[in-house]
């Protein structure tokens, strides 16, 4: 693994993060009280190919490796999380199970469009009584004839507010257990099927994170990605790549914490100086700038194993698991430097310490990550 960047990626990043100044960062502390979801920001960030970063320029994509990926999930993050995660939800959990596992007519569908970010999509598994227990899905889809009939309520649904399709997991032959979850591609419109309430968090707050209820909806067996009975293996195959995107994000949310607690202790005077000369604050510092680098480290050596095409589960997992737990220590030492000030909404840390805490709940809890941590490990 070369840890310097290509000349692509870093042309990428220094775009990436001139777009995540000039674009991102005036919208985030409205888009954090207003719960907006940021459209018009999603068509500008399609403009730049961020929405489809990794997938083949043939199907729509940019073309970039994943390694790109992580580094424009974190420079969007780093301004606004909200943001971040939108497009990594659109890369990651949309478009790659579609690229991955499609047919050739799926994907004229279903994914140049959204790779070129005409549309928005997102991915259905958890619900109200499966988080973490993914294979314990209550959603049903009952095949007649040439279709899947559904019927089920999707939970916390990243983006379901707002997206045009969406990759959602039913339960085709409960006797089957997770082989009998087949995974279906439902548009937006199609009769039965309705967005139900949008969360109201502590964090992101501009995702359109909803419920999405299925009452006899009708979907046609054309529409199934995969085979029926391989859904679990779809969605966990997804989560791997999704993991990165999400230790991308933590990464981001810490890396602007981080920012504004060193220019705010390089200008708070306290004690006849400035309060970066004081140990206590140099050693939160140089804390927080190793473990940025640890964790920005870990992921990019899972990005770089998933670009190789070898299996990345337990990289990804580790990734995630690091980033998203120093993405809270490190927005929480931010606050303690910024004292007072910093539990104001007038500073933004107090916004990235929210952001921070879902990271290690989404897309697998920090305990489900050392599970599959742990397994790979006794495999060895």
């Amino acid at each position: 693994m070369n840890f310097q960047l290509s000349e692509e990626q870093e042309l990428l990043q220094k775009s990436v993060r001139e777009f995540a100044e000039a674009e991102v960062r005036p919208l985030a502390k409205e888009l954090d009280e207003t719960g907006h979801f940021p459209r018009e920001l999603f068509q500008k960030a399609a403009a730049l190919g961020l929405t489809g970063i990794a997938v083949r320029e043939a199907e729509g994509g940019a073309g970039f490796d994943h390694i790109a990926y992580t580094i424009v999930i974190e420079e969007v993050s780093r301004c606004c999380a909200s943001t971040g995660v939108i497009l990594s939800v659109q890369n990651s959990l949309y478009c790659a199970p579609v690229e991955h596992y499609g047919t050739a007519e799926q994907k004229g569908k279903f994914l140049a469009p959204y790779a070129r970010g005409e549309k928005i999509g997102c991915f259905a598994l958890t619900e109200p009584q499966a988080g973490s227990n993914a294979s314990a899905l209550q959603t049903k889809g009952v095949r007649h004839g040439d279709a899947y009939v559904i019927n089920g309520t999707k939970a916390w649904i990243t983006c379901g507010g707002a997206a045009d399709a969406v990759v959602v997991f039913v339960n085709t032959d409960p006797a089957k257990g997770e082989k009998g979850i087949t995974a279906l591609l439902v548009e937006r419109g199609t009769p039965g099927f309705k967005v139900g309430k949008e969360e109201k968090k502590l964090g992101i707050s501009a995702t359109a994170c909803s419920e999405l209820i299925f009452s006899d909806c009708s979907v046609p067996v054309a529409n199934r990605l995969g085979n029926e009975g391989e859904g679990y293996k779809v969605a966990l195959s997804t989560l791997d790549g999704g993991r990165i995107g999400i230790a991308a994000q933590a990464t981001g949310i810490a890396q602007g914490a981080f920012e504004a607690a060193l220019k705010y202790s390089q200008e708070r005077v306290a004690f006849g100086g400035t309060i970066s000369q004081f140990q206590a604050i140099q050693f939160m510092l140089a804390d927080m700038a190793t473990e940025l680098d640890a964790a920005r480290l870990l992921n990019r050596k899972a990005a770089w194993k998933q670009d190789t095409g070898a299996r990345f589960s337990m990289d990804a997992a580790i990734a995630k698991l690091f980033a998203s737990e120093m993405a809270t220590r490190v927005t929480h030492k931010a606050i303690q430097i910024h004292g007072g000030n910093g539990y104001s909404r007038e500073y933004p840390v107090e916004r990235n310490y929210r952001d921070a805490r879902i990271t290690e709940i989404y897309e697998g809890t920090s305990e489900i990550q050392r599970l599959v941590i742990a397994g790979w490990v006794l495999k060895s």
